[in-house]
């Protein structure tokens, strides 16, 4: 994402100017809210706004805050956080993010300035106050939504009060042993170093123990042309960068029988046993599915409600529509000798050429932590 971005015709990020002065409307009263959101990643370079490119999710929603004139001051003021910073193509049903807005009660400064207090819950949406959903989900673009919004303390950090995440990987069953891929999946459970299932960054993190609370693998209401649809769902209470798409990456392997279950004992092992070189799984078919907080209830209005439920059904029957098409497409253009053995589903979206595999234990190895380190102290005390 960071290089070749010029000959790739990818647009640089320019820089985000308001569309009016936030300072001169320091005067109204603000509050500080959570908001859940959920995004279709496949046209944006990830969900933060530091992503150098455009566009990005954060990008979008600030625009859509800007343009409905809900931010209060200079960006440092707002107190923002968000819970997870998925990346380019990645998908959210659950995202959450903490900000101060614009409110019509002028009783909530009050509450805003005491840390740990929380803003009385009210029902419908809190009545009396603007309808962030309605108002937010007006302009912003089809593949962005907020799905409700919650007053919290002005201590709540939508990243550090997490408790934790979930997501959902979904693939296709054919050629997997889905049976040892799940008893694969369970040696995750627990805390351990993961630095072996994540890119390494070793500039800002320096802690690469994390804690998976659970793993399943179950079938989804999918089918096409007798193929099942299936999804991983792992919880933790936080992930390294690309760690999801790193570990389902290993678990495929497992499932097409080029790995033993026991590769992951290895890869936890972090004492003997550096990062051997892996592809991750695509990221497409990956959903950041839930953020959990305590005492935390998203609420919209009715009215908001319904037309949030009333366009996602309609995205729905649209891409139905288009499914259609190409399987119309596949029916009348693909000639029926194509041979299973050109086919091959497991991959699950990714094209690779046919070679033979070359074990884990067998490939070269990544930098280590400390060698990263190392070469970047160097680089440190040479400038």
């Amino acid at each position: 994402m960071n290089s070749g971005s010029r000959k790739s015709g990818r647009k640089k990020a320019a820089p985000k100017t308001p569309g009016y002065d936030t300072r001169i409307m320091n005067h109204h009263p603000r509050r500080y809210v959570a908001l859940k959101v959920m995004y279709f990643g496949q046209r944006f370079y990830g969900f933060s706004l530091e992503a150098q490119m455009d566009p990005t999710v954060e990008s979008e929603i600030f625009k859509a805050l800007e343009k409905t004139r809900l931010l209060i001051g200079e960006k440092k003021e707002i107190q923002y956080s968000r819970c997870g910073r998925t990346d380019k193509g990645v998908s959210a049903v659950g995202q959450v993010i903490a900000l101060y807005l614009r409110s019509k009660r002028k009783d909530i400064d009050a509450h805003n300035k005491h840390s740990g207090e929380t803003v009385p819950e009210e029902q419908d949406g809190q009545p009396g106050e603007i309808d962030y959903v309605r108002v937010l989900n007006g302009v912003l673009p089809k593949d962005i939504r907020i799905v409700g919004w919650c007053p919290v303390p002005s201590d709540f950090s939508a990243r550090f009060s997490c408790l934790s995440r979930e997501y959902k990987y979904f693939f296709w069953s054919d050629n997997l042993n889905l049976s040892v891929m799940e008893t694969a999946g369970k040696k995750l459970i627990g805390e351990h170093d993961f630095r072996n299932f994540c890119k390494m960054d070793a500039v800002k993190v320096h802690n690469y123990r994390r804690n998976v609370m659970s793993f399943e693998i179950s079938p989804c209401n999918m089918r096409f042309q007798g193929h099942q649809l299936y999804a991983i769902k792992i919880k933790g209470s936080a992930f390294l960068w690309h760690q999801v798409r790193c570990m389902v990456a290993v678990l495929f392997m497992i499932g097409q029988g080029l790995e033993s279950p026991e590769v992951i004992d290895a890869l936890l092992d972090t004492r003997t046993l550096r990062k051997p070189q892996y592809l991750m799984a695509p990221e497409i078919p990956l959903v950041l599915l839930s953020c959990e907080f305590e005492g935390l209830k998203f609420s919209c209005s009715s009215d908001a409600g319904q037309a949030l439920h009333a366009h996602l059904e309609n995205e729905c029957r649209l891409y139905h529509l288009q499914a259609a098409i190409f399987h119309e497409a596949l029916l009348s253009h693909l000639p029926l000798s194509i041979g299973a053995e050109n086919k091959d589903a497991s991959s699950n979206g990714v094209t690779r050429k046919k070679a033979s595999h070359v074990p884990l234990m067998s490939r070269e190895t990544e930098p280590s932590y400390e060698e990263r380190r190392a070469k970047l102290e160097t680089a440190k005390l040479r400038a």
